[in-house]
């Protein structure tokens, strides 16, 4: 939204007129301010999908105007790096230096906190360890190193060991056609290659199905300073129902039962 609003269009005052206001960050309005559709979007015959490419915000999620935003901001970054990369290289090879060896990957020094300059924005009583954030989720795909991890029941390092741990895994089992638009689908429903459609999304999570199913260990990596958040499935407001509410669930840290009283919902209403 911030670079939307830095190119200089006026959404406050469009969305707060008196007649006829505008919220161009609404669910499903088209035209970001700027253009009514994507480039990719101008080129379409079909209107109905030239306006659906207009989208700025499906939902809470991004619309195409939105990806294009982002895709072109990546590329521009990029792109600059990739000049100064070249500028570097160039300079290397005419002063005589392999840029192979000045630039393998497998010699690049890991950059920390402290290698980097003051951060523009960021909350002081976070703001102050080398690492970022971690998570875990069974949500697919998904990239990046591990944060917490659930510990194996019969791991040496289990509180739990010999006692019953019987939490799985699940993931949505969406059919070949989930998420794939109508035009691809008319395309390839019929031919013998259509597996290439499948979107790789699926939601995911880790339950029990009743009380006697025992607990899950999860083993968090170092923390210097910060939180430990939970977050149910599946609704945006299940914190009340499946933890605040939920007399079946205790959370304990080194073993040590938290007290419910302690617990807060947050950031959002299902964790």
């Amino acid at each position: 939204k911030t670079a939307f609003v830095n190119g200089g269009h006026d959404y406050h005052s469009e969305q707060t007129r008196k007649e006829d206001p505008i919220d161009r960050f609404g669910w499903g309005q088209v035209g970001d301010g700027y253009h009514e559709t994507t480039r990719y979007g101008e080129l379409e015959d079909d209107e109905a999908r030239k306006t659906s490419l207009g989208v700025v915000m499906r939902n809470w999620h991004p619309g195409p105007m939105s990806f294009q935003l982002t895709s072109d901001a990546f590329t521009y970054v990029y792109t600059q790096a990739l000049l100064k990369a070249l500028d570097l290289i160039e300079k290397d090879i005419s002063d005589g230096i392999d840029p192979r060896e000045k630039w393998s990957a497998s010699e690049r020094p890991l950059l920390l906190k402290k290698d980097l300059p003051e951060p523009k924005q960021c909350d002081p009583e976070y703001c102050v360890v080398d690492e970022v954030p971690g998570c875990l989720n069974y949500e697919l795909p998904t990239f990046g190193n591990w944060g917490p991890r659930v510990e194996d029941p019969d791991d040496d390092l289990n509180p739990y060991r010999g006692e019953t741990q019987k939490w799985d895994v699940w993931r949505t089992n969406n059919n070949l056609w989930y998420m794939v638009g109508k035009q691809d689908t008319s395309v390839f429903k019929d031919r013998e290659d259509q597996e290439i459609c499948r979107h790789l999304d699926a939601c995911g999570g880790i339950s029990a199905q009743k009380a006697d199913d025992g607990m899950v260990v999860f083993r968090l990596p170092k923390m210097e300073v910060g939180l430990v958040v939970i977050c149910g499935c599946c609704g945006k407001d299940v914190g009340q129902s499946l933890f605040m509410n939920n007399q079946n669930i205790e959370i304990s840290y080194n073993t040590v039962p938290i007290d419910r009283k302690d617990w807060d919902i947050w950031p959002t209403k299902k964790c």
